[in-house]
C-alpha cells in the first residue's frame, strides 16, 4: 500500500508541475548567464572600458580584501535580475493582459428610491420602506 501512496503523490498535478519548473528554470538560468556574459558584459565593457574588476583590491595589516569579485558578483546579479525581468516577466505580463478575459458585466436588481434613495427590487412598484409610487 505505501507503492500506492508514493505513486499517488508523485502523480499529483502539483508534485509534476514542480518538477517540471526546476528543470525549465535550470534551463533558463543556462540562457540568462550565456546572455550576460557573451552580449551584456561586452557592452558594457566597450562603453565603460573594463569589464572585469576583480583585479581591484585593498590590503590592510596584511588581509586582502577582494572588493572587485564583489563587484563582478554585483553586476552579474543586477545583469542577470534585469535580464529576467525585461525578457520574461514584462512580455509574460503583457502576454497575460491580452489574454484575461473581463468578468461579463451583471445587470443591476436593485434601484434606488427616488424619495428615500433605498434600494428596492428593480421590478418594484412602490418603495418598501417609504411607499412612494416608482417609475
Amino acid at each position: 500500500m505505501a507503492n500506492g501512496g508514493l505513486k499517488e503523490f508523485l502523480l499529483r498535478g502539483n508534485v509534476v508541475d514542480l518538477a517540471v519548473g526546476v528543470v525549465v528554470g535550470g534551463a533558463f538560468g543556462g540562457v540568462v548567464a550565456a546572455l550576460t556574459k557573451d552580449l551584456l558584459t561586452p557592452l558594457i565593457a566597450a562603453i565603460a572600458g573594463k569589464p572585469d574588476f576583480s583585479v581591484l583590491q585593498f590590503q590592510i595589516n596584511g588581509s586582502k580584501f577582494l572588493v572587485g569579485d564583489f563587484i563582478n558578483s554585483i553586476v552579474a546579479f543586477i545583469l542577470v535580475a534585469a535580464s529576467v525581468y525585461y525578457f520574461v516577466v514584462v512580455p509574460v505580463n503583457a502576454l497575460m493582459a491580452r489574454t484575461a478575459k473581463e468578468p461579463p458585466s451583471s445587470d443591476p436588481t436593485t434601484k434606488k428610491c427616488p424619495e428615500c434613495l433605498s434600494d428596492v427590487a428593480i421590478k418594484a412598484r412602490r418603495c418598501a420602506f417609504c411607499t412612494s409610487h416608482l417609475a
